[in-house]
């Protein structure tokens, strides 16, 4: 990843809330010389001032056989992302680059036993049902038999967060005009492009001391 300073977030109540939004995250591992990934959705905890990743995932796959090994993981959280052109910038003479937004967080993963994972797709389930508790999707409102079932294919895991390494690059090296030349060209581009101009806008005074 791109580990230069100006393209760091220092404000980690920043990065969290960007992690929260986007909570479908890739989580890689390695054992034996052979990765292993998966995109799964993560629940945010925090317990004894320590952030903590939940979330299941199925049974005997590579990617459970893979943390039974090495319970160290890579968790990627990605957001918007767009190409921006050296045509924007007022030397444009140079190579074009892509603009993008996106969290490393490194950690120990642990499987958790039969209750851990009740309550795992019980917090899961509601919070992504927006914490209405009468949908007949959440966990408590499945049938007996159902739960039975599904809960034998899946194992429910907690990862104890280490570090996070966010990388926002969106321009932050360029010159007052070419970035002001990148956002109008951004926000006339699809949802992500606009996206990222309206980030970019967000940190102009910032950067311009405006």
């Amino acid at each position: 990843m791109y580990n230069l300073p100006h393209y760091k977030e220092h404000d980690q109540s920043k990065i969290i809330e960007f992690m929260k939004g986007h909570p479908f995250a890739m989580l890689i591992g390695c054992a034996d010389d052979r990765p292993a990934a998966t995109q799964i959705p993560l629940l945010f905890d925090e317990r004894e001032g320590k952030m903590i990743l939940l979330g299941h995932m199925m049974r005997k796959m590579d990617h459970q056989l893979t943390f039974e090994k090495n319970s160290q993981v890579l968790v990627i959280f990605t957001g918007p992302h767009t190409y921006v052109s050296a045509s924007l910038y007022t030397d444009p003479h140079q190579g074009s680059t892509w603009n993008y937004m996106s969290v490393h967080v490194r950690g120990t993963l642990r499987f958790l036993d039969q209750q851990g994972l009740e309550n795992a797709l019980r917090k899961l389930t509601l919070h992504y049902e927006k914490n209405n508790a009468h949908s007949p999707t959440v966990f408590d409102n499945l049938s007996e038999d159902y739960r039975s079932k599904m809960m034998k294919s899946i194992v429910a895991f907690e990862i104890e967060v280490d570090s996070m390494e966010p990388v926002f690059k969106l321009s932050q090296n360029r010159d007052k005009e070419s970035y002001g030349h990148i956002i109008g060209h951004l926000e006339k581009q699809d949802v992500d492009a606009q996206k990222i101009a309206d980030e970019m806008k967000k940190r102009s005074s910032q950067l311009f001391n405006e």
